[in-house]
This record gives structure tokens, sequence and C-alpha cells, in this order.
């Protein structure tokens, strides 16, 4: 369904977020996800032939672009697809491959690693460790199904125990 790994490589080219490793890494978030809410499960209550295949094509068309027209469209807010594959998104952007992508981007961008004189805030030029309190740490909150839930709690201790090791080693501590 995605394609040929050359298209997908374009995708990403210039986005360090988005590239083949979010896609795949992406794709079997999305499907143990929804198997996990009882969409690939036939004997599920929910179930539908056709779910797993809006969760791939949903995920695939927030992949290149169409994120905006994706997200706030009202029809898709109580779809539990929908659901899989905002979890799945924001799963990806947190916890250790979320730390990792957070300063790779960073990295690309030539953002400072830290600067203790910069607080966080929402403009674009942001050393990498005020993501974690800009947008990171909030994304446990935004989960939409219970499964996302489950795997957000442990990834958001995770990026905590990062970053208090972090200060402590910036800060000369540890």
């Amino acid at each position: 369904m995605l394609g040929s790994s050359t298209n997908v490589n374009r995708i990403g080219e210039h986005d360090s977020g988005c590239d083949m490793s979010h896609l795949v890494l992406g794709s079997g978030s999305r499907l143990s996800l929804a198997r996990e809410e009882g969409l690939g499960d036939p004997s599920s209550p929910g179930y539908s032939q056709d779910s797993i295949e809006v969760v791939e094509l949903a995920a695939l068309l927030h992949d290149i672009g169409f994120k905006n027209e994706v997200t706030h469209a009202s029809c898709f807010d109580s779809s539990l697809e929908f659901g899989v594959v905002q979890d799945a998104d924001r799963l990806d952007a947190i916890g250790a491959i979320g730390i990792a992508r957070c300063f790779t981007f960073g990295g690309s961008k030539n953002r400072p690693l830290h600067d203790p004189s910069i607080p966080p805030r929402t403009d674009e030029r942001q050393p990498s460790i005020n993501h974690f309190h800009e947008k990171l740490l909030k994304l446990k909150d935004l989960m939409k199904t219970k499964a996302g839930q489950r795997r957000a709690e442990g990834r958001h201790k995770f990026m905590l125990d990062f970053l208090k090791v972090f200060y402590e080693e910036w800060d000369g501590r540890a």
C-alpha cells in the first residue's frame, strides 16, 4: 500500500521526523494498536474487514502532507480507526525513539542541544530540550484509545527519567 520505497523516502527527504523509519515504525504501532482495540479481530463487536485498510490509508495521507485536513475533519473525531492512527503517530514522538527523533530534528535545524537561559515557549528557534516541555510531555494526555494510553504511560515516564538525568549531567551533578 505504501508504494515504492523510493517514493516513500522522498516524502521524508526534508523532514527528519517523517522518514522511512517513521513510516515503518508507525505501521507496526498502528497495526498492533488496531489489534489491541479489536479492529483486527473478526470476533470483536466493532470488527470490519475495511478497518485495517482505513487505518493504513489515513496514516499514509497523514504522512504525505494531508495532516491538517485529516486531523480537523470532524467526521473522523469519534472513529476508532482515526484514534489508532493518531495515537500511533503520537507514540512515535515519545519514549526512546521520540527522544532520538527530537535531537535528530534539532540537529537538522542547527538548534542547540540545551540553553538554560532560554525558557520553553512556542517559537521555532528553541533548543531541542525545550521541545519536551513544549510538546512531547503533553502527548500522553492526548491519546484517544485505551491501548494508546497504556503505551504512552511508560514512554512518558521514560522521558521524565531521561530529563531528570539530562539536567543532572548538564549541571554537573551526575
